[in-house]
């Protein structure tokens, strides 16, 4: 396979993963599991949203978090879904904007309670708000590869929305397969044709596992030329307003695969399991991340760190 040396990827486990939870996660467990990762390394994390605290009581101390995360080296992106969020976010002092937009009127009514119109007329305000403040914004697209209202989601419609973000600016752009309907075959005829409409475009691309390919469709992007990727530690996630919604890749399974596959993280596999761990024992119940319970590939590592092995 002709794979590249080395990819990206995002931590989205303090947005994503923690705006599944159904019990408020303390700020201080926040922060904690933040530090744990970039102690393994990870330098990019989608560590909060400005949204209304009514609709995600979870993430109400997005300000507070950002006032407390470590910066040096790391970079820090919050999601905004309009621009009372994006001042928010700025005036927290956040590194990155990640502005949301669905590719369909029904995943946006009910995601943000706009339609894509109302959500495209905001963007001047935000992209010149950011501008104004040396802040580079990131056009995300969900439900990029299926919507659960609508079925299957035309690639003009997804393309329209980035064509919107890239002509105001954006640094990049993020495709998310918001509901686990990508399969590889579709992710790889994406990328090719993303690439191919936008040359020289950084773009990112996020899998949830609701149909169990969220890994195959991984690595076909990765065959196709994708390099950055979005994962959350220990599997957590899903959209809230996604029925049944199932996590992220887990960052550590990611981790695991690659490296031995020859592609460079940057990121310490031993850690990032010590951190899922952690996560696991502040929420009290079993993540979906695989690796945090069989440890690495050396069988005294994973008897060290998962207790795996050790009666082989």
């Amino acid at each position: 396979m002709d794979l590249p040396s080395k990819v990206k990827l995002r931590e989205v486990a303090p947005r994503d993963g923690f705006q599944s939870l159904k019990d408020f996660l303390p700020t201080e467990q926040k922060l904690q599991i933040i530090e744990a990762v970039v102690k393994a390394g990870v330098k990019d994390i989608e560590s909060t949203s400005f949204v209304s605290p009514r609709a995600i009581p979870q993430l109400r101390d997005a300000a507070d978090l950002l006032a407390q995360v470590p910066r040096q080296g790391v970079t820090h992106a919050a999601l905004v879904p309009n621009l009372k969020g994006a001042q928010n976010a700025i005036s927290a002092k956040v590194d990155q904007l990640v502005v949301v937009i669905s590719a369909t009127e029904a995943h946006n009514q009910e995601n943000i309670r706009r339609s894509i119109d109302e959500s495209l007329g905001d963007l001047d305000s935000i992209f010149s708000l950011a501008k104004g403040n040396d802040t580079p914004v990131i056009g995300a697209l969900a439900v990029s590869f299926g919507c659960p209202y609508q079925g299957d989601v035309s690639e003009k419609n997804v393309f329209r929305v980035v064509e919107e973000y890239i002509s105001r600016g954006a640094a990049s752009i993020i495709l998310a397969d918001t509901t686990g309907m990508a399969t590889p075959t579709r992710v790889q005829i994406m990328v090719l044709r993303f690439r191919e409409q936008f040359p020289g475009v950084k773009f990112t691309l996020h899998f949830h596992n609701n149909r169990g390919t969220a890994m195959a469709n991984l690595l076909a992007a990765l065959i196709a030329g994708a390099t950055t990727f979005d994962t959350a530690l220990g599997g957590i996630g899903g959209c809230p307003y996604v029925p049944q919604a199932a996590g992220n890749l887990p960052t550590e399974d990611v981790v695991f695969m690659l490296e031995d596959m020859g592609v460079s993280t940057g990121i310490d596999l031993e850690e990032l399991i010590t951190a899922a761990h952690l996560l696991e024992k502040f929420l009290g119940y079993p993540l979906p991340g695989q690796v945090m319970k069989s440890g690495p590939r050396d069988p005294k590592l994973a008897a060290k760190i998962c207790g795996v092995g050790q009666n082989l």
